[in-house]
């Protein structure tokens, strides 16, 4: 059902300083700023040749990356993103075999413009999985 690895999403206190050091440190092609009110955050992607980096940062104080980073002031991974063919049908899989999507189980329209949904990390190791329609 998923693809391909789209990209490892990480919740940073400073984009700026973030967005600087992937781009003079470790050389990487780093995209402009964008907001997604939609979603509570301010996103940057760092371009790799198999995959991408997202860097998150807060957008409103109702941001589900405000509470993130108070519980870890550094940053860290926030989540991982695998590319599906058909967003409604895996999403109808995964509750078949029990997983539990997030929010109202409607996929919303991410950052690259494609339909995306959340899999609760309760049900994937801890860790919480974006999937997004390619």
């Amino acid at each position: 059902m998923i693809g391909r690895l789209n990209h490892v999403a990480i919740a940073v206190p400073d984009l700026e300083a973030a967005s600087a050091q992937y781009a003079n440190t470790l050389g990487a092609k780093v995209n402009a700023p964008q907001d997604e009110p939609d979603h509570g955050v301010t996103v940057v992607f760092i371009e790799l040749p198999n995959t991408k980096i997202e860097l998150l940062y807060p957008l409103g104080d109702d941001s589900p990356i405000k509470g993130f980073l108070e519980k870890n002031p550094a940053g860290g991974i926030h989540h991982i993103c695998y590319e599906v063919d058909d967003i409604i049908a895996a999403r109808d899989k995964l509750k078949e075999s029990g997983a539990r999507v997030l929010g109202t189980g409607e996929p919303k329209i991410g950052a690259h413009g494609k339909p995306v949904l959340f899999l609760h990390p309760k049900d994937f190791n801890g860790t919480l999985v974006e999937l997004e329609q390619v």
